[in-house]
């Protein structure tokens, strides 16, 4: 890629996401109110796409090789408030209006752990 495309994409308005070999870019969902942490997933172009339009937050599962609109199956939804693009729009950060859990365990999030000294993890905001 020429260095004028790399400044277009990171000085310039214009939506050009960059996908990865898998065709995917790193999702980073925050609760729009407090700002925590919520999750971390990915997305394809048409997850993208979905999410742009309906107001919904899709990601594309990687184990699964499939597409999913958060709470499908759990009712535990994500309501976009905005989205924002990193500087080289190969990054995608979410913020949302959290109904239920975000984490698939039934946690708030999936940021339940910290991990300490020598690599131990302790519970932390852990609840469900």
């Amino acid at each position: 890629m020429s260095t004028s495309s790399n400044k277009d994409r990171e000085e310039g308005l214009a939506f050009q996401p960059k996908f990865d070999a898998s065709g995917l870019v790193t999702c980073v969902a925050t609760d729009a109110a407090s700002g925590e942490v919520l999750m971390v997933a990915h997305m394809n172009a048409e997850a993208l796409r979905r999410t742009i339009e309906s107001g919904d937050a899709w990601y594309f599962s990687r184990s699964r090789n499939a597409l999913w609109r958060k709470g499908e199956t759990s009712g535990h939804t994500q309501r976009v408030v905005e989205m924002r693009m990193d500087c080289d729009q190969d990054a995608v950060w979410i913020k949302v209006e959290q109904t239920g859990a975000a984490c698939h365990t039934g946690r708030r999030s999936c940021f339940y752990r910290a991990v300490g000294k020598g690599g131990t993890l302790t519970f932390v905001d852990a609840g469900k």
